[in-house]
């Protein structure tokens, strides 16, 4: 009888570990990794780009998920806390040059500065097309690209904020903080409340349907 309890509960775990395994490897093969470097290995050139207030991120996705999908990247413009616009940076599905992605990589450069003194200009360079934007600001330098969604695995079908176009967290000392909001925890999309940010732009993504 001990035997038999034994047994079936042997069979039982086998079971479960089998639904878990399968669990996860379903759950891996629809996950996307995004990984960033900030400026060049040039330091020449990192110096002028940060004298210029130039933000450059090189940007790779991977997965085997990414193959045969469609991609768009959307921009949302939050001022005083709240989305007043939003605006379809690009949509692969409504543009048959761009397509599906064919491998399971994706590069992107991405490059933003301020093109005037109330103009923020980003441009997002892929392999075979490059896309340029430019958004009104307000008067100040202080804007930083911040490459949000490398901190988070990526779900085909989600969307996802890839980056965000920040001012800093200025508290009564005048001291500035682009790190404490980003690092913070918070939803991304209060941040101009939490904060007190006047205005910041989030670019989402999303990967298949």
């Amino acid at each position: 009888m001990k035997k038999q309890t034994i047994k079936i509960t042997a069979i039982r775990l086998a079971r479960l570990w089998l639904f878990f395994s399968c669990f996860v490897t379903a759950a891996q093969e629809n996950t996307i990794q995004m990984k960033s470097d900030i400026y060049s290995e040039n330091k020449t050139l990192t110096d002028i780009m940060r004298f210029e207030d130039i933000d450059y991120y090189t940007t790779k996705f991977t997965g085997t998920a990414l193959k045969n999908k469609e991609y768009y990247i959307v921009a949302k413009e939050i001022w005083n806390g709240k989305i007043k616009k939003t605006d379809t940076v690009f949509n692969s599905s409504t543009n048959s040059y761009i397509g599906k992605i064919e491998k399971d990589s994706m590069n992107l450069r991405v490059i933003a500065g301020k093109s005037s003194d109330k103009t923020l200009k980003i441009k997002f360079m892929f392999d075979r097309f490059e896309v340029q934007k430019e958004y009104k600001s307000i008067r100040s330098d202080d804007y930083s690209l911040r490459d949000f969604g490398s901190h988070f695995p990526i779900i085909t079908g989600k969307p996802f904020y890839a980056f965000a176009y920040i001012l800093p967290y200025e508290d009564k000392q005048g001291n500035k903080f682009w790190c404490a909001v980003e690092s913070s925890g918070k939803d991304i999309e209060s941040w101009g409340k939490e904060f007190g940010i006047k205005h910041y732009i989030l670019f989402e993504m999303r990967f298949g349907e």
